[in-house]
């Protein structure tokens, strides 16, 4: 099992960071993910696999101006 923002995610050995967002439909491009408190590259998502009982953070960056 892991925790995606929280929630309770079924462990895929394998798994790796780009699949979680897949599954859980994140598509927005400004997006950071912190696995057990360390930010993931954006370019190892593809490749960083996640292991059982990690706890990811999947963060949506936000811009703006006046």
């Amino acid at each position: 099992m892991i925790k995606v923002n929280k929630e309770d995610m079924d462990y895929v050995d394998g798994m790796t960071i780009q699949d979680i967002l897949k599954i859980r439909k994140y598509s927005h491009t400004m997006i950071t993910v912190i696995v057990n408190g360390q930010v993931v590259p954006k370019d190892s998502y593809p490749t960083y696999r996640v292991k059982d009982g990690d706890v990811i953070n999947v963060i949506h960056m936000m811009s703006g101006g006046c």
